[in-house]
């Protein structure tokens, strides 16, 4: 099990928020890497000393090169509650991106069809009339801005695959590190700076709202932005 316990945003005894790290997979794939899924249902075994099969859902994912808040439910019950919610869009997210060119607009909303590429893992910009082509919506606004680099906040209004990164892509400001998408080098880690820094949504037992806001990871270039991210 890894330090786990050091990053949970959140927990009780139908959630538990994780703070995902940079080039950590969320679930496991063909990789065989240890995912986050994995660590989290072994912290539930140990901590509560559960037998056999562990339950733990997973609600929604981030891209195993992205960092931040990621929900599990520790009941079907609220497995079921939250997957309707995300459905529904009753799940509020926001991102932080790092980026080396200046948005021409410091804040914006962008509006773009994408369709994925399931061979190459891509999402690409096409017409609205393009068979398969989903509506991709996000508002985005400069936070603050360092000698190399500008930090945006993304208030994500549609889950499409990959949506941040390529519309972030298509008005020339590709995300640090993201190669995939148009930036010229990658991170050292295999991350790049997109962070999922607040999500809120309705508890779907308690019924009262929960709020979650995820530390940014460490290092450069964040640590250019610390008074903006805390």
């Amino acid at each position: 099990m890894s330090d786990i316990a050091q990053r949970i945003l959140f927990e009780d005894n139908h959630i538990l928020i994780v703070n995902k790290l940079p080039s950590e997979i969320v679930q496991g794939d063909k990789t065989g890497d240890v995912s986050l899924l994995d660590d989290v249902k072994s912290y539930i075994k140990v901590k509560y000393n559960k037998p056999g099969e562990v339950f733990a859902g997973l609600v929604h994912r981030i891209d195993r090169p992205v960092s931040g808040a990621v929900v599990f439910a520790k009941t079907s019950k609220a497995l079921s509650r939250l997957t309707v919610m995300i459905k529904d869009r009753d799940f509020a997210k926001n991102y932080l991106a790092i980026v080396k060119i200046r948005p021409k607009m410091d804040e914006a909303q962008l509006e773009n069809y994408l369709l994925k590429n399931e061979e190459k893992n891509k999402s690409f910009i096409v017409r609205s009339d393009q068979k398969g082509a989903k509506l991709a919506r996000l508002n985005y606004r400069l936070i603050a801005s360092s000698d190399n680099f500008h930090l945006l906040e993304i208030e994500l209004l549609t889950g499409r695959h990959h949506q941040i990164r390529a519309q972030l892509s298509a008005i020339g400001c590709p995300i640090k590190g993201d190669l995939k998408y148009g930036y010229d080098r990658s991170n050292d880690d295999g991350s790049i700076c997109l962070h999922a820094w607040k999500i809120s949504f309705e508890h779907p037992v308690k019924k009262e709202m929960i709020r979650i806001q995820a530390p940014a990871p460490k290092g450069v270039p964040w640590k250019f932005f610390e008074s903006f991210t805390t």
